[in-house]
């Protein structure tokens, strides 16, 4: 499938939008639609059906070693300052970049590619920002950079395979060319930028009045943790759920939807006894695999990934992540759909101690020059006693975060298929089709009067108004019903009724299958019960 092919038919058909378009649009935002807003909240549904309301606490599910609670929160996007400090954001939550003083471009270090090569004499890192086909653009920039003809692209002697800045010494710099750059040189060192949004609350514009919009939505679940177990009867072990708005100051946001500055989670933060720690770990990690698998994402182009030791963070005794083959990545790559973190007790006691880091194997308390903690902690105990066994401890997190809008991207991606259907003069043609699993199809029905005349528009109009109690409907009478097929082809509508000169005469309409085209009648008074018995 072509990326671009998407794009337009999100645009055409109202999935997405860039952000205020008519001013020249915003990067890294973007505007769902009116059918995009729909497949969105429908993924969103799904997620908390199936991990919070629909979730047994009396079951033990299968590959959990015990039953366990799920319940939800929903915390602000600005939190107290303090929250970001000793979680480690306002230090550490940063990417290395770099500035073209040529261009006046920013570019996030480890992610412009390039690679050494020799001519004339001369020996330069040529680097491009293109996101495909690299060596195509690499060779264009280091000819026209050494004054050569396509002819002379044998007289370019290549070194090495093509890698990130990020793998250049920075001393080397002067000999790189930056990506939209004409001479040597014009890189800076890499330098920290943090990715929070900066903001102020109340009339102080100054540091006193400095907060931050959130870049994730676990530190509002932490925090809430005690809050959480005094006001409920929930027992380790349990989950805590949140779906919200996050914000990062992304230096180089790319491909569609995929990274973005305002984005949205679905997290769960599991808290759990320390010693069955692991065996949640593996827990979380299949059953979250098996939700996408289950909503219509193909195994093949999913994987799970586990963290090598050199990519945990300091706190982190595992992390797996669950990617999928986005059609923008060269073949055989994966991008980064959810991650699940064993996070142990990092998060609760850098809440109640303050800021940590690893030192000699073990998380201490980070000092600043006076010998005195660096960032302070609430001084909250967060601890949790066993009511049974009278035992107290800091619970182990397991954290399973997944972004709805890459989410999203990645059931557009999947549910984009061209294949051959007869139109309404019976002749092949090539039909644009999005295959959406029914339970999160923006549109669940579309209901057809075959014609504008003899009844048809009343009685369709009739089983429109006993459907929309029931699922998302849409009623179309405008042109060819073929034409009428194919547009909700275009928008993902698993199921079509039309209503024809039958349904006049033995009350039957007919349905008509998206992906199979099959079409089979049923009568006006199961069509409800039918449709939401195959909708799941």
């Amino acid at each position: 499938m072509e990326m671009d092919k998407l794009v337009s038919l999100c645009k055409r058909r109202g999935f997405l939008f860039q952000s205020s378009e008519i001013y020249g649009g915003l990067n890294g935002f973007w505007d769902y639609g009116p059918l995009g807003v729909e497949l969105k909240r429908n993924i969103k549904e799904a997620w908390w059906r199936d991990m919070v309301t629909g979730h047994d606490d009396l079951a033990t599910p299968q590959g959990a070693p015990e039953p366990y609670e799920m319940v939800g929160l929903d915390c602000t996007i600005i939190m107290h300052p303090q929250v970001w400090k000793c979680s480690g954001h306002f230090d550490l939550f940063v990417d290395k970049m770099v500035d073209c003083r040529e261009s006046k471009k920013r570019y996030r270090y480890d992610q412009v590619p390039g690679r050494w090569v020799e001519a004339k004499g001369q020996k330069i890192f040529v680097t491009t920002g293109v996101e495909e086909n690299h060596e195509a653009d690499l060779e264009q920039r280091a000819l026209k950079f050494f004054n050569l003809r396509a002819k002379d692209a044998a007289d370019l002697a290549w070194e090495g395979p093509v890698v990130s800045l990020a793998k250049i010494d920075p001393a080397l710099y002067e000999k790189a060319l930056g990506p939209d750059a004409k001479a040597l040189g014009t890189l800076t060192a890499p330098r920290d930028f943090n990715l929070m949004f900066k903001t102020f609350v109340g009339a102080l514009s100054g540091e006193e009045g400095a907060a931050y919009l959130r870049p994730e939505t676990a530190q509002g679940i932490f925090v809430n943790f005690k809050n959480v177990c005094d006001s409920t009867r929930v027992r380790v072990p349990f989950g805590i759920a949140q779906m919200g708005k996050s914000f990062r100051n992304e230096i180089t946001p790319r491909n569609f939807t995929f990274r973005s500055r305002e984005f949205e989670q679905m997290e769960i933060e599991f808290f759990c006894h320390p010693n069955s720690s692991r065996q949640w770990y593996q827990y979380w990690r299949d059953r979250r695999l098996k939700w996408y698998t289950d909503l219509g994402l193909a195994s093949e182009r999913l994987q799970l990934r586990e963290h090598h030791q050199d990519e945990l963070s300091h706190y982190s005794t595992g992390t797996a992540d669950i990617e999928y083959a986005f059609p923008f990545l060269p073949p055989g790559e994966f991008g980064e759909l959810e991650g699940i973190a064993h996070r142990g007790d990092f998060d609760l006691r850098s809440h109640m101690e303050g800021k940590l880091v690893a030192r000699d194997g073990k998380l201490v308390v980070e000092q600043g020059e006076d010998g005195k903690p660096k960032w302070k902690g609430s001084g909250k105990d967060l601890s949790y006693r066993d009511d049974l066994t009278n035992e107290r401890f800091i619970p182990h997190v397991i954290e399973p975060s997944a972004g709805a809008d890459r989410g999203t991207l990645a059931f557009l991606c999947e549910a984009y298929h061209e294949d051959q259907a007869p139109d309404e003069k019976g002749e092949m043609q090539t039909r644009v089709v999005m295959k959406f699993h029914p339970r999160i199809a923006p549109i669940k029905a579309a209901v057809f009067p075959l014609v504008k005349k003899d009844g048809m528009p009343e009685i369709a109009q009739r089983i429109y108004r006993a459907l929309k109690p029931h699922m998302t409907a849409f009623y179309d009478e405008k042109g060819a019903v073929g034409r009428r097929y194919r547009r909700q082809d275009e928008a993902g509508t698993p199921y079509c009724l039309t209503i024809d000169g039958q349904s006049l005469t033995d009350g039957t309409v007919t349905v008509r299958d998206r992906d199979s085209l099959k079409q089979e009648r049923i009568h006006e008074s199961e069509l409800v019960a039918a449709l939401r018995e195959r909708i799941g």
